[in-house]
């Protein structure tokens, strides 16, 4: 079985940050990826713009060459996967991990790693898992049918149906605009009695103004109670409402896969954020020798880390292995 200095579980712009940091430190390490190189990127709207400039979005010191300032979903899809060939990083891809506990090696402490298809063993690990992949549900009846959908793809599927979007923040809002301008007949339910404050400038007056003048429906201070083949039931201010429906786009955000870190028995916080516990400085963990990296550090709190400023957590986490004892 080989043996690794750090074991990195997640190939998404953390995970690569982190192994890029670990290659320039000459330490023995793998990438474990559940899906494809960048997945949760992958999973974005085909046509989707970063609100990020893309100088913003570089890591390793290598520049990200973009048509414009802000870049795109493919430009970032190639520049990490350019990324990943330029500093020959391991990585193996479609092999999640399933498990993992402490062990000891001629008696120096390590933690032993499986997937379906291997085992690993590694002084460190580091968890770089981030949050795209693991949508907040509704919790409502019907939301199993094929019709409802927690990412969203291209409006040109929806033009001439009847759309539900779930949700007021930013994705919310654009993909209710997108579907409207490919002639959907779209209807939001809103959670509270605005949309969110925090929208960006460009997208927050162009989506109430088209609610105002009904190009847009709107039902404010509703939740979802069932979803049918059909139709969907609202829970509103004035009582239950039953619409025709074609498609839910549940733009309710998404979170950290908490089930995966239980596997890996890493505590979070037993408040409303749910943070993993972990020091601020080195990012390392209660468990010794485990970090984690990325946006997986905010928990339930999404909108407080991105790519951007999280920049530094690579270089971060190789520092504080290097003063644990492993040679870099």
């Amino acid at each position: 079985m080989d043996y690794y200095d750090l074991i990195i579980i997640g190939g998404g712009p953390a995970g690569i940050n982190v192994g890029i940091s670990a290659k320039k430190a000459g330490l023995k390490f793998l990438i474990l990826e559940k899906g494809m190189l960048v997945n949760s990127l992958y999973n974005f709207p085909a046509n989707m713009t970063f609100f990020s400039t893309s100088k913003k979005l570089e890591i390793g010191e290598v520049p990200f060459i973009s048509h414009v300032e802000k870049p795109t979903r493919r430009e970032a899809l190639e520049y990490y996967r350019r990324l990943v060939e330029s500093y020959d990083l391991p990585i193996r891809l479609y092999e999640g991990v399933q498990k993992m506990e402490a062990i000891e090696v001629d008696g120096e402490p390590c933690y032993f790693v499986s997937t379906k298809k291997g085992n690993y063993t590694a002084k460190n690990i580091t968890v770089a898992t981030g949050f795209y992949d693991t949508p907040r549900l509704l919790n409502v009846p019907g939301e199993e049918l094929p019709k409802v959908k927690h990412y969203y793809d291209d409006a040109h599927v929806y033009m001439g149906q009847k759309v539900l979007v779930v949700g007021a923040a930013n994705s919310a809002c654009d993909v209710a605009l997108e579907c409207w301008q490919k002639n959907a007949e779209v209807t939001m339910a809103i959670r509270s009695e605005n949309i969110y404050e925090r929208v960006k400038y460009w997208i927050k007056p162009n989506v109430e103004n088209r609610i105002k003048e009904g190009s847009i429906k709107a039902h404010f201070n509703t939740t979802v109670k069932e979803i049918r083949p059909d139709s969907v039931v609202l829970s509103t201010p004035e009582g239950e409402k039953t619409i025709e429906n074609d498609w839910v786009l549940a733009m309710t955000g998404y979170q950290p896969n908490y089930d995966l870190l239980a596997r890996l028995g890493l505590p979070v916080s037993d408040d409303d954020g749910r943070l993993p516990i972990f020091d601020k400085e080195s990012l390392e963990s209660e468990l010794p020798g485990v970090y984690l990296a990325g946006v997986v550090c905010a928990g339930m709190k999404t909108s407080t880390l991105f790519i951007e400023n999280t920049r530094d957590h690579g270089d971060r986490i190789i520092n504080s292995i290097s003063r644990s004892g492993v040679s870099v």
